[in-house]
């Protein structure tokens, strides 16, 4: 297992968690000399905040772990690429590098969609790996959506002899 592999598993670990609270399942970590310093998933249903995406969290603690604003030194793992709120958060914060799992081609704004943080119109560019186990980090977005649908569709349509009267 690359280094990648074992910290975006550590993304995928908080991924989980925001799944069990029912929260659309994206994790990230950051890591600066070969340990995580900061961890977030996505808490915007449970916060009841446009803000609480995992990257904005694990930045806030990162920079209140380092004493700074600027993350220069730091990687970001995320599972899903970052939006485009995210994606200037990253520029501003200086991080040198985001390793990305599955993109988002609805909302990415590290290439899907458009590449904020690779623009040479700002002041600092952050180096983009993709695809670190894809296929994992993919499949809990998809179990996730796949098991909400089902709960709604028995809530909306519950089944004959569950003791409701027509």
């Amino acid at each position: 297992m690359t280094e990648d592999e074992r910290f975006m598993k550590k993304a995928l670990h908080q991924a989980r968690r925001a799944a069990e609270k029912g929260e659309i399942p994206i994790g990230c970590v950051i890591v600066c000399g070969g340990k995580v310093i900061a961890r977030g998933f996505n808490e915007r249903k449970t916060k009841k905040s446009t803000l609480a995406h995992a990257e904005i969290t694990a930045i806030d603690r990162a920079s209140r772990r380092l004493g700074d604003w600027r993350l220069e030194g730091c990687t970001m793992y995320v599972t899903l690429e970052p939006c485009q709120m995210c994606s200037g958060a990253l520029v501003q914060a200086r991080i040198d590098r985001v390793v990305i799992g599955t993109m988002n081609p609805k909302a990415g704004c590290a290439g899907s969609i458009l590449n904020l943080l690779q623009r040479e119109e700002f002041n600092h560019r952050v180096e983009i790996t993709y695809g670190v186990l894809q296929e994992e980090c993919a499949a809990v977005l998809s179990d996730f959506f796949r098991d909400l649908r089902q709960k709604l569709r028995a809530e909306k349509d519950p089944s004959p002899g569950d003791g409701r009267e027509d």
